[in-house]
């Protein structure tokens, strides 16, 4: 199997956290890892910058997206929990978390508009 994008995560990740309970990144990495059936060499793949594992770097933007839309929030360094939101979204049993899924909650839509503005300020001053 692929190493599977940071969107195809989403789902499986909040899931991992459904009980409520915290959850360092180290714990979710290798529960996903196993849940996706990812071999050692899969594992082991590095990002072209070789700073960091290709899964790794994933399941971080993941959690971040989730933690940008109030789904997931971080009470400390490197550990994580799911929101009641979070809880509301597996209620309504998804076929999949995404960004368009993500879209529809304010703070994300804020956070994309930040990113937007910061890439945008980038752009301007390299030119």
């Amino acid at each position: 199997m692929a190493i599977p994008d940071f969107q195809s995560i989403m789902l499986p990740l909040l899931r991992l956290a459904e009980d409520g309970s915290v959850l360092t990144s180290r714990e979710a990495i290798e529960r996903l890892a196993n849940h996706f059936g990812l071999t050692e060499e899969e594992r082991a793949t590095m990002l072209p910058s070789g700073k960091q594992p290709t899964f790794h770097n994933r399941v971080g933007w993941a959690r971040t997206f989730m933690t940008k839309a109030a789904l997931l929030e971080s009470p400390e360094r490197a550990v994580f929990r799911i929101t009641a939101r979070g809880r509301e979204v597996l209620k309504s049993n998804p076929s999949k978390v995404n960004v368009k899924l993500l879209d529809q909650f304010p703070e994300f839509q804020a956070f994309r508009a930040l990113s937007r503005g910061t890439q945008a300020t980038l752009a301007t001053e390299a030119a």
